[in-house]
């Protein structure tokens, strides 16, 4: 359990704990606390689950992950417990957008939780964003169109899946085929997400919500390749800035 002396000190750090203080919250003496977090015992399994309890977090996330790098805003609440939400911020504590290349987006799947995946992605800063945590996912294929293959979709997440807005796109991460961007529709039961592509030749589908691991909401498309002549319609342009609030009537006056 290399992680979990590091993992102690920093979620008591986190608190604002003394030793003694952190002690006192969970029942433990002060000599515990300073044994563990200097390695010289590891904790049996009850003084885990004392940890996990006040924390609210996964006994499995405490030992397998390295959480010294997370801020309290690393971690997202799911029912009662809290789940390791690794992000990345620049010398300025603001929030980066870490770019999932195309070649590794199969192994999203896998590494989405692990922060040493997140901390290797290629980061950059958009900062017309809105406020939220944001990522960019490379698009394949021609489900969607109009977007094109290769390019890439800016989304951000959704904390809470009945925040999912009947219509709209988003980013679905599923345990069985990964990551799929589709316009998402509630279904009435609330079991299941109904995911639909606008290029009508692919067959719409349900996905079970215990299936669904992540979802995020579309912001913006950053296109790899060249429009054609007839794609850049005036009309079309204006609808897209303004889903970002981007005011436009000088643009309008122009035409």
């Amino acid at each position: 359990m290399k992680n979990i002396q590091g993992n102690i000190k920093h979620l008591r750090a986190l608190k604002g704990f003394s030793q003694e203080r952190f002690a006192e919250e969970l029942g433990w003496s002060r000599s515990m606390v300073g044994s563990y977090e200097e390695g010289r015992s590891e904790p049996p399994i009850d003084r885990l689950i004392d940890v996990s309890n006040y924390f609210n977090l996964p006994i499995d996330i405490l030992v397998k992950n390295d959480l010294t790098q997370a801020k309290d805003s690393s971690f997202m609440q799911l029912g009662n417990q809290r789940l390791l939400f690794p992000i990345t911020v620049d010398e300025n504590d603001e929030e980066l957008i870490e770019i999932i290349p195309t070649k590794a987006s199969a192994g999203y799947l896998a590494g989405y939780a692990d922060p040493e995946y997140i901390e290797q992605l290629q980061k950059i800063k958009l900062p017309f964003l809105p406020t939220g945590t944001h990522r960019a996912f490379p698009i394949k294929g021609d489900s969607m169109l109009p977007v094109k293959d290769g390019s890439y979709i800016v989304a951000k997440f959704v904390d809470d899946f009945t925040d999912v807005k009947d219509g709209r796109t988003y980013i679905v991460l599923t345990k069985n085929d990964g990551l799929v961007y589709k316009r998402v529709y509630k279904h009435f039961t609330g079991l299941a997400l109904l995911l639909s592509s606008d290029n009508k030749a692919y067959k719409e589908y349900h996905v079970p919500m215990e299936e669904i691991l992540e979802i995020w909401a579309f912001t913006c498309c950053i296109n790899t390749q060249e429009y054609d002549e007839k794609e850049l319609k005036l009309s079309s342009i204006m609808s897209m800035f303004r889903e970002l609030q981007v005011e436009l009537e000088a643009v309008s006056k122009m035409s």
